[in-house]
């Protein structure tokens, strides 16, 4: 696989030396030829091997030699934080991330990665976009952007911190150095953490280092699959999200180039990357928390966790403020989650 210095020496020997790599345009699609593509994933190798690697593998298979999806991992060709504005200009074909981590260019991308207590169960992620009308919000908030299409948004894992010390109160997280998400960094920063942005690669060896103190980017299955448990010694059961939002998105011209059954079939794998990820996740959170060996469990009693959970609500008012659309989205979350509430067990086991 090609990575990110080849990528750039290729460039170079194309008579494009010296120019960033935001300017390098896609390869032409020729209709008698096979189309190509480059994705970048926010994953590293060993998580992109469940989060999206079986679907592309599937893509390439099916396609039958029309088409051919090449996979890159986080940071191999481009920086998470400028994927957006290089699939734009057509440097990248796609992209599978979060609106946050990206820098989306919209109101909407606050809502992207881990937004506080907007879902308590994956369930919730699909059900607010295909039921309670998000897609409808995020194909129009995007499609006030130009050259880029957004596709899909599915669910991934809940947000747990993995810490080296134990957090057994509210003020055991003052002072800890955390990665985690933009939106949710914002948010966590009330309570005393310091939020650390760090390439997703060098995660492990900072927390080796003392860098870090923590990670709240996932959740268990995530920290076994890819090292964070071999680094990290507690996981806190209580989280901040039942589950990360994360999208598809497509250069707008490469996607409006594609025939209508290559479109069909992309659309079906991304269907089948979300169906993949429900059982994979909720069955690995629950397996590991009871037969893995390696991270210690904490808890922080309900009456202060509680107390989080309050300050979350102010945190949406606060941004139902920044746009009309964003209030559309907030307006949801408040509506969606008192029906829930309403509708009791299994949807809800009389938490606020």
């Amino acid at each position: 696989m090609t990575n990110r210095r080849d990528f750039l020496k290729k460039a170079g020997a194309a008579g494009i030396a010296g120019a960033s790599v935001a300017s390098i345009g896609a390869p032409a699609v020729h209709a008698k030829s096979k189309i190509k593509w480059r994705l970048q994933t926010y994953a590293g190798p060993a998580l992109a091997e469940h989060v999206i690697k079986p679907s592309i593998d599937a893509f390439n298979k099916v396609a039958n030699g029309e088409m051919e999806i090449e996979l890159y991992f986080a940071d191999q060709l481009v920086p998470t934080g400028e994927l957006f504005r290089a699939m734009q200009r057509g440097t990248i074909d796609a992209v599978q991330s979060d609106d946050d981590s990206i820098a989306a260019p919209v109101d909407v991308a606050v809502f992207g990665g881990y937004f506080p207590f907007a879902t308590r169960y994956s369930l919730d992620v699909p059900v607010l976009f295909n039921e309670w009308g998000l897609n409808e919000i995020w194909a129009e908030a995007y499609g006030e952007v130009e050259g880029v299409t957004w596709l899909s948004a599915g669910a991934w894992d809940p947000c747990h911190f993995a810490t080296k010390e134990p957090i057994k109160r509210l003020a055991d997280l003052k002072g800890k150095r955390v990665f985690t998400f933009p939106t949710a960094g914002r948010f966590l920063s009330r309570f005393g953490v310091v939020p650390v942005t760090l390439p997703w690669e060098d995660v492990e060896v900072a927390m080796q280092t003392g860098e870090l103190d923590g990670i709240a980017w996932s959740g268990i299955t995530e920290d076994y699959t890819v090292g964070w448990a071999d680094v990290t010694n507690y996981f806190l059961t209580n989280n901040i999200s039942g589950a990360w939002c994360g999208s598809y998105f497509a250069n707008s011209e490469r996607w409006n180039e594609l025939p209508e059954h290559l479109k069909s079939l992309f659309k079906l794998c991304m269907d089948s990357s979300h169906y993949y990820r429900q059982h994979w996740y909720w069955g690995g959170e629950a397996k590991l928390r009871t037969q893995g060996t390696k991270m210690k469990l904490t808890t922080i009693p309900d009456a202060e966790w509680d107390t989080v959970e309050a300050e979350a609500h102010k945190f949406w008012d606060e941004i139902a403020e920044t746009s009309p659309r964003c209030k559309r989205v907030v307006d949801i979350f408040k509506a969606y989650n008192a029906s829930m509430q309403k509708a009791g067990r299994p949807y809800r086991y009389n938490q606020t």
